[in-house]
C-alpha cells in the first residue's frame, strides 16, 4: 500500500488501543452469552431434536420482538450519541424517556401478539407434507411449553437494553459486560439444575430453560439499575430523569421521523428474515433442526462483527454529534477495513471448526452433516456480511435511516425471500444450494455500500452545535 492508503485505512497504535479498550468488554460479553447460548442450545438438543426444535422455532418468534425493541431504540440512540458527543446532558435525559416510550410500546405489542396468536405463529413453522402428525404435535407442544414461560422475560430484557444501549454511548461498556456475565452465569446454572432435575430441583425440560433465562433477565436489570443510579454523579444525564417523563415536542417529532424508518427497517427486515427460515421449514424439521445449529454457531464466531457494529455507531457518532465531519469519515474508513480483514480470517475459523460443532448435539447424522455443510458456507460468507454490517451502522449514524430501510430491509424483501420461497417450495434444488444463494446475496449490498460511503453525504450533524443543559432539580 502507498503510505497515504495506509493513513486512510490503518490507524496508529493509539487508535487501536482505544477500539480495543471499547469493544473488548462488548465482544466478551456477547461471546460468552452466545457461547452459553450454544451450551443451553446442547442442553435442550440432548433432550431430542423435536424438543431443540421447538425452542428454536420460539426463539426464531422472538428474534422479531428483539429486533423491533432494538430498531425502535437505535433510532433514538443515533441522537444519544450525538448528545454525549456535544455534551448536553438534558438531550441525554430526552432520548432516555424517549427509549423508555419506544419499548413499551414494542413490548405491549409483542406480548398480545403471543399471548394471543402463540401457537398459531409457531405453526408456521410446521409443514405437515413433511413430518408426521405426532411429530408436528410433539413440536408444537414444546414450543409453548417454552414460550409460556419465557414470555415473563420480555419485560426486564426490554429495559436493559434502554439502560445498557444509553451507557455504550456514553463510551461505558464494562457494566453491560459485568451485568451480562452476571446473567449469563444464572442461566448456565440455571439450565443445568432446571433442564435436568438436578440436586433435588424437578426436572422441567424446555420449560426449565425458559425459567433460567427468565431468572438471568431479571438478575442482569437489577445489576445494570443498580449500576447506574449509584454512579449518577459520573453520568449526569440519569439526575432526575424520572423527575418528569415530559419529552419536548419538537424533538420527539424529529426522533420519530429519524427513527420510524429505522424501526419499520428492523421489524421489516426481522420478519424477512423469520420469512426466509420458514422457507426453509419447508424442506422438514431436519432442515430447521440444521439451520438452528448453523444459525448458534455462527453468532458466536461473530461477536468482533457485532461489537464492530456498535462501535461504529458510537465513535462516529460522537464525531459528527461534535461537528468533526472530516474525522468521522477518517474513523469509519478504519473501522470498515479493520472489521473486514478480521472477518476473512474468523471466515476460515468457522469453515475448520464446522465439522465438529454439530458433533456436540444429540441428534440425527443427517441433521449434523446439513449443518456442517451450512456452517462452511457462512464461513465463506463472512467478509461479505461484516463490510455489510458496519456500513449499515455507518449510515445509521449521519441518520440516513430512509437509505438503511432500502439497504436493509427492502433488499432482504426483494432478494433473499424470493430466492428462498422460490426454491424451496418450488423446486428440487439441494436446500444447501439455496441456502448459499441467500448468504451470498450480500454482496449485491456492496453496489450500494462502496458508492455511499466514498461519497460522504451520510455524515451529518443532527443535533446543533451548543449543548441545552437544564437543571433536573
Amino acid at each position: 500500500m502507498k503510505p497515504n492508503v495506509i493513513k486512510k485505512y490503518i490507524g496508529d497504535k493509539a487508535f487501536y488501543k482505544m477500539l480495543a479498550a471499547l469493544i473488548l468488554p462488548m465482544v466478551v460479553q456477547q461471546g460468552i452469552t452466545n457461547f452459553v447460548n450454544l451450551l443451553d442450545n446442547v442442553m435442550v438438543g440432548s433432550l431430542g431434536t423435536l424438543q431443540m426444535t421447538g425452542v428454536s422455532i420460539v426463539n426464531q418468534l422472538f428474534f422479531v420482538s428483539n429486533l423491533s425493541l432494538f430498531g425502535a431504540l437505535s433510532g433514538v440512540s443515533i441522537f444519544g450519541a450525538q448528545f454525549f458527543g456535544l455534551g448536553d446532558e438534558e438531550g441525554m435525559r430526552h432520548s432516555v424517556r424517549i427509549k423508555l416510550y419506544f419499548g413499551g410500546v414494542i413490548l405491549a405489542v409483542s406480548m398480545v401478539l403471543f399471548i394471543g396468536w402463540g401457537p398459531q405463529l409457531a405453526g408456521l413453522f410446521l409443514n405437515p407434507e413433511t413430518n408426521t402428525a405426532a411429530d408436528l404435535a410433539a413440536t408444537l407442544g414444546y414450543a409453548m411449553d417454552y414460550m409460556k414461560v419465557a414470555l415473563w422475560g420480555l419485560l426486564p430484557f426490554a429495559v436493559v437494553q434502554v439502560y445498557s444501549g444509553t451507557l455504550r454511548e456514553t463510551g461505558e461498556t464494562m457494566a453491560a459486560m459485568k451485568a451480562g456475565v452476571l446473567a449469563i452465569g444464572v442461566n448456565l446454572v440455571g439450565n443445568y439444575l432446571l433442564i435436568f432435575g438436578k440436586f433435588g430441583f424437578p426436572r422441567m425440560g424446555v420449560a426449565g430453560a425458559a425459567l433460567a433465562t427468565v431468572l438471568s433477565r431479571w438478575v442482569e436489570l437489577f445489576y445494570i439499575l443498580y449500576f447506574t443510579h449509584r454512579n449518577t454523579a459520573r453520568f449526569g444525564f440519569m439526575q432526575g430523569v424520572y423527575r418528569s417523563l415530559k419529552v419536548p415536542a419538537r424533538l420527539l417529532r424529529k426522533v420519530i421521523v429519524t427513527s420510524f424508518p429505522l424501526m419499520a427497517n428492523e421489524v421489516l427486515w426481522s420478519l424477512g428474515t423469520t420469512f426466509v427460515n420458514q422457507n426453509y421449514s419447508t424442506r422438514g424439521l431436519t432442515v430447521v433442526a440444521a439451520n438452528n445449529i448453523c444459525t448458534t454457531a455462527w453468532q458466536l464466531f461473530c461477536v468482533i462483527m457485532f461489537a464492530m457494529g456498535n462501535a461504529v455507531s458510537i465513535l462516529v457518532g460522537q464525531k459528527l454529534g461534535a461537528g468533526d465531519i472530516e474525522g468521522a469519515k477518517d474513523m469509519d474508513n478504519k473501522l470498515l477495513f479493520f472489521t473486514t480483514v478480521s472477518h476473512v480470517g474468523i471466515g476460515l475459523l468457522i469453515i475448520a471448526a464446522a465439522p465438529f460443532v454439530p458433533l456436540l448435539y444429540n441428534t440425527e447424522p443427517a441433521v449434523r452433516t446439513l449443518a456442517t455443510q451450512m456452517l462452511m458456507v457462512a464461513g465463506a460468507s463472512l467478509p461479505i456480511h461484516a463490510y455489510v454490517h458496519c456500513a449499515y451502522f455507518t449510515i445509521r449514524s449521519g441518520g440516513k435511516t430512509i437509505v438503511t430501510f432500502f439497504f436493509d430491509c427492502v433488499f432482504t424483501w426483494v432478494v433473499p425471500v424470493p430466492i428462498t420461497f422460490f426454491f424451496c417450495r418450488f423446486t428440487d434444488l439441494p436446500v444447501l444450494a439455496v441456502y448459499a444463494m441467500a448468504q451470498f446475496a450480500d454482496i449485491l449490498k456492496t453496489f450500494i455500500a462502496v458508492p455511499l460511503l466514498k461519497s460522504g453525504s451520510w455524515a451529518q450533524n443532527l443535533v446543533g452545535s451548543a449543548p441545552q443543559n437544564e437543571n433536573p432539580d
